[in-house]
């Protein structure tokens, strides 16, 4: 059996700030070929994404796929609604997790997985300010940590 590789194209670090990440999968996503040949060429932008679900099916919002430049008349528009492909009973346990928890489904990260383009999909709930805080706070303190250890060790 041949080893998939996986080639990171895009990752939503503010997804990281603003969300506690309970859960992640793994989607397909529905693409036309200028939007391919532009993902390869790392045009891609996951900041403002958000994924819903409506009758049954999951689609991504708000990923922005800049048009490919030898495109012509076949670009699609950038901020088009694009499916995820997934099997029906994640979208469905997905659906009542979003729906009774209150959590949402934000895109994480962007990649190929041998020749497929594939989306990390985060079960995600919303972090309130002083969450925020803290987490910066304990990574300053690790960094001024490593950054002592680095200082003594030389």
């Amino acid at each position: 059996m041949a080893k998939e590789s996986f080639k990171t194209i895009a990752q939503n670090k503010k997804a990281y700030h603003e969300y506690f990440v309970i859960e992640s999968f793994e989607a397909g996503i529905e693409l036309c070929g200028t939007e391919v040949k532009s993902i390869r060429q790392g045009r891609v932008n996951l900041k403002d994404a958000w994924c819903s679900i409506e009758k049954g099916e999951l689609f991504v919002k708000g990923m922005h796929i800049s048009p490919y430049e030898q495109g012509n008349i076949f670009n699609k528009d950038p901020l088009r609604v694009r499916k995820l492909l997934m099997h029906r009973r994640e979208i469905m346990r997905l659906l009542g997790q979003v729906k009774q928890d209150g959590l949402s489904l934000i895109p994480l990260s962007l990649y190929f997985k041998g020749s497929r383009v594939k989306l990390q999909l985060g079960l995600c709930k919303g972090k309130k300010l002083y969450d925020k805080r803290a987490d910066m706070a304990a990574k300053s303190a690790k960094r001024d940590i490593e950054r002592a250890v680095k200082a003594k060790n030389q």
